[in-house]
């Protein structure tokens, strides 16, 4: 409940991922008789979906903090509650970022050595996908905040996008190591500084998605607005594309003959082939899809937490925290 079409596309993509993952089970929060109601009986009588009533709903309107704490009875609250008390393995929601945000830092607490979470999108990039965190839980962030996204990046790319030894960058106004602002500058040299991951180096904007780091780390007001830009940015070029294609007949004979190339690409670009931005960082499995997912994007995003915890993707954070931690201290 709570993204901008809930619950019908959560219910359509819950059918789908059923239908591809025949040894996952869901566990599903809000208005019981609704939505057993949207699931029909076929569904019910397969015994994979369980129906939970959580009768309050958070809105994208509520104030993030005050709703996790009031509305105990939301499909959110519940759903992070029922991952803490591990009788669900991962939780997906395409409702508030905010409530999600708040809700998994007090209910599921923060992996030792985790300062804050941090939301973290896959991308499409020219030659592969990438990983842009953080991309909005952190407005505001202290230079230690952004290598242990670093870390978390590097290890989510490796264990769940089979990306061997991911390089990792930071999003800075230049190349050079002195560049940026005091808090660029100071998280530049303490990713240089450990051996956990590869660090690369900075990255400006420009470069971002061609490919040099598989990991990009910026702090939640950078990376949201990368994210929204990238994100409009696509739209329109696609956009400009086809009026120019459509306004003469020599462009719509070629846009024929192009039209399986231009497909290939949109598929490429299209953000619903990731699902959603997993909440890295607290001790558990979480994704934020879209608040606009459509059915296939929540599908994904349900794929996504299977990968998550196939993988054991909070245990190997948990190690190489650890070994993070190690190397400071030597």
């Amino acid at each position: 409940m709570g993204g901008d079409n809930a619950p019908g596309c959560v219910i359509d993509g819950i059918k789908e991922f059923l239908a591809d993952v025949p040894d996952a089970d869901i566990r599903l929060f809000g208005p019981k008789a609704e939505l057993e109601n949207l699931l029909g009986a076929d569904t019910l009588k397969s015994g994979r979906v369980q129906v939970v009533d959580a009768p309050d709903v958070i809105t994208m309107h509520d104030e993030p903090m005050m709703a996790v704490r009031r509305k105990t009875a939301s499909s959110l609250v519940m759903g992070l509650k029922d991952v803490a008390a591990q009788n669900a393995q991962a939780f997906v929601s395409a409702g508030s970022t905010g409530a999600l945000f708040l809700g998994g830092m007090v209910t599921l607490r923060m992996l030792p050595g985790i300062s804050r979470p941090a939301l973290a999108a896959v991308l499409p990039g020219l030659n592969a996908p990438f990983m842009l965190l953080d991309c909005g839980a952190n407005a505001d962030c202290q230079p230690e905040y952004l290598k242990q996204f670093g870390l978390m990046g590097s290890v989510y790319m490796d264990r769940v996008m089979n990306v061997k030894e991911p390089k990792v960058g930071l999003v800075n106004i230049g190349a050079e190591e002195e560049k940026g602002s005091k808090l660029y500058k100071e998280a530049h040299q303490l990713m240089k500084a450990q051996k956990v991951y590869t660090f690369c180096g900075n990255v400006e904007a420009r470069d971002i998605q061609l490919g040099d780091a598989q990991v990009v780390v910026a702090d939640g007001f950078t990376g949201n607005v990368i994210l929204k830009y990238a994100e409009g940015l696509s739209s329109a070029l696609f956009k400009m594309i086809k009026t120019e294609i459509m306004s003469t007949t020599r462009g719509k004979l070629g846009g024929l003959m192009l039209k399986p190339a231009f497909s290939s690409v949109k598929t490429r670009m299209n953000k619903d082939e990731y699902g959603g931005a997993p909440l890295l960082g607290v001790n558990g499995c979480v994704v934020k899809a879209h608040g606009s997912s459509n059915a296939y994007a929540f599908r994904k995003a349900l794929e996504q937490a299977v990968k998550m915890v196939r993988n054991d993707l909070v245990g190997t954070l948990r190690k190489g925290l650890e070994q993070i931690n190690q190397t400071t201290e030597e």
